[in-house]
């Protein structure tokens, strides 16, 4: 089976990072048609939080899809999402324990911001430079990674604006963090002054670390404050955790490294263990704004997702998941800055836990995508791989399972070592 045989058939919307074909995955190995196996630090884009086809999860699908396999949320109840929907209000922060169940991040981004606008009674939303929420209408409105994404598509979904995210990328050059924090608190507060008045803000939209901008760790500072500001005037706050949540960062949500809780979380990738299932999750007294068939959703709440979803959570508390993510990322990020002293064109290493990224530049300081997309082909060569981040395409980010060893991250690194010596010889 060769992928260009089936290529004509599929749209080239979608970007194909390989020409793989899967045919097997088993923890953090991928196998493909040829019979070649693939150390997996991708991982769906973050999507195994367990690996690839973890037995515990799998036979959370078997059992389920013997009994049923759909008869949609919206007309029946299912015993395993009832139980999900508990589940998810037991680790959730705050009085966050309302859920609504849906498929994919994009679909929970457009849910965030249509409970927002139910309860406040407000048009506008601000969303930050860097952001990445997704590509159905409403997510790509406030995604402001890439403009490539918004390409003929305007006009977007009015009333957002956007303003500066604390990235060394998207502030002054030179400016510490602390310099950056209060340059992008004072952007925040001309856009107020200037273009949209604080009481018509429905929401403000966030991802407590930038996932595709470049895994970009904010200050403490920095999220206190905007969290102060929404207070101030009334404006929810939502925490995109598609990405950064379920144990990513080494918390179960990385907002709860910054002592905040949001009014709106949206959650998904990790929460089924590779099956597709998303939430937007907030607290009673927001979600009673939100009425009956207000929004509404055919898949969502999918029983055997629901189920993969427990065994996921089941995972979590018997092998201690959290304190895992910490130490191998502690592990991790050692073994990244050993790599970063040793080849200069490796600029950062930044990140939380297990989420974690490497920025590739010029000796002249300039973003080296060049250099980083050369790197991943010849990992991939080598049976290995990688994901790229970053609003100037220069950053590699690690999407190891969660309970990723110290051998295999080891192996790795040993890869992307090689393969910096090999071009570096050149």
């Amino acid at each position: 089976m060769k992928f260009e045989d089936y290529q004509p058939y599929l749209s080239p919307a979608l970007a194909k990072a390989t020409d793989l074909i899967a045919i097997s995955g088993k923890g953090c190995y991928l196998t493909d048609s040829k019979g070649d196996r693939y150390l997996d630090f991708v991982q769906g884009i973050a999507v195994n939080a367990l690996g690839h086809c973890h037995p515990k999860v799998v036979e959370a699908i078997k059992t389920q899809a013997g009994k049923l396999i759909t008869a949609s949320f919206n007309v029946v109840n299912y015993p395993t999402t009832l139980e999900l929907a508990k589940r998810l209000a037991e680790v959730t922060p705050g009085e966050l324990n309302s859920v609504f169940f849906s498929n994919g991040g994009a679909e929970a981004i457009d849910g965030a911001l249509k409970l927002a606008k139910a309860y406040t009674k407000r048009p506008a939303i601000i969303a930050f430079q860097g952001s990445f929420h997704g590509r159905s209408f409403g997510a790509l409105s406030v995604t402001g990674s890439n403009a490539y994404y918004r390409k003929y598509y305007e006009p977007m979904v009015g009333s957002v604006y956007f303003t500066a995210y604390p990235s060394t990328d998207l502030c002054p050059k030179g400016f510490n963090e602390e310099q950056r924090t209060e340059y992008c608190l004072n952007e925040l507060d001309r856009l107020f002054q200037n273009l949209v008045a604080p009481d018509q803000v429905a929401a403000i939209i966030m991802e407590p670390v930038q996932g595709e901008g470049g895994y970009v760790v904010p200050s403490k500072a920095f999220v206190q404050e905007i969290r102060e500001r929404c207070d101030q005037y009334g404006i929810l706050l939502i925490m995109d955790e598609i990405q950064s949540g379920y144990g990513r960062t080494g918390k179960m949500f990385a907002s709860e490294h910054f002592d905040v809780v949001p009014d709106i979380m949206t959650v998904g990738k990790a929460i089924a263990g590779g099956l597709p299932m998303s939430a937007v999750i907030s607290t009673q007294v927001i979600m009673a704004e939100w009425r009956s068939g207000m929004h509404g959703t055919t898949f969502g709440g999918n029983p055997i997702c629901a189920a993969a979803a427990l065994a996921v959570l089941d995972e979590f508390k018997q092998s201690c998941l959290l304190e895992h993510v910490n130490e191998e990322g502690a592990y991790l990020r050692n073994r990244l800055v050993r790599l970063q002293k040793k080849y200069s064109c490796i600029s950062d290493v930044r990140g939380l836990g297990l989420m974690l990224a490497i920025e590739f530049s010029h000796p002249d300081g300039s973003p080296a995508g060049d250099l980083l997309e050369a790197v991943r082909a010849a990992c991939l060569k080598n049976r290995l791989l990688t994901l790229s981040c970053g609003v100037h395409h220069n950053g590699m980010r690690f999407a190891t399972p969660l309970n990723v060893t110290n051998d295999e991250i080891d192996q790795g690194i040993a890869i992307i070592e090689s393969v910096l010596d090999q071009l570096y010889a050149q």
